[in-house]
């Protein structure tokens, strides 16, 4: 029927969300987007099985050990986050092309979350001391007033 007909696809290939590895071409991606999501909704408990998960897998390289390790790191406490970005860094270049734009994205954004929860610290720093300033100002201005008083009640008595 020229040129009608569809073309037959390959069959789709079933990405199961695991481990993610370098092996699996085909679902490379899906498998990496998967495991973050999942440390990204997961809670210090998943993480810390995923973790354990990571030191017990066989056969996996250090790249992919570590750079899975970032992903859990990533979504972990504030004081994981720069071992998180460290491993990104030293490991990225090991990754499949493929999958080096996307472990640079989410460096990028651990990144921005700690530059803000950084500008967060020093702006809470920064409110502290600006009221310890004014409480100290207070009280001069206090003494000052007390002393004007004395004064003008000085200047009123004969």
């Amino acid at each position: 029927m020229l040129g009608t007909e569809a073309e037959e696809t390959p069959e789709a290939v079933a990405c199961h969300a695991g481990e993610p590895t370098f092996e699996d071409e085909a679902c490379l991606l899906h498998n990496w987007v998967a495991f973050g999501l999942a440390s990204q909704r997961g809670d210090r408990e998943w993480r810390s099985q995923a973790m354990m998960q990571l030191d017990a897998a066989p056969g996996r390289s250090e790249a992919e050990r570590e750079l899975a390790r970032a992903v859990t790191l990533a979504w972990g406490n504030e004081s994981e986050w720069r071992q998180a970005a460290e491993l990104y860094q030293e490991y990225t270049h090991a990754a499949p092309a493929d999958l080096q734009p996307l472990l640079r994205y989410w460096r990028n954004e651990l990144e921005g979350r700690r530059s803000l929860s950084s500008q967060g610290s020093n702006a809470r720093a920064q409110v502290a001391s600006l009221q310890q300033e004014n409480a100290e100002l207070a009280e001069k201005l206090e003494a000052l007033t007390a002393i004007e008083q004395n004064m003008n009640l000085r200047q009123q008595s004969p």
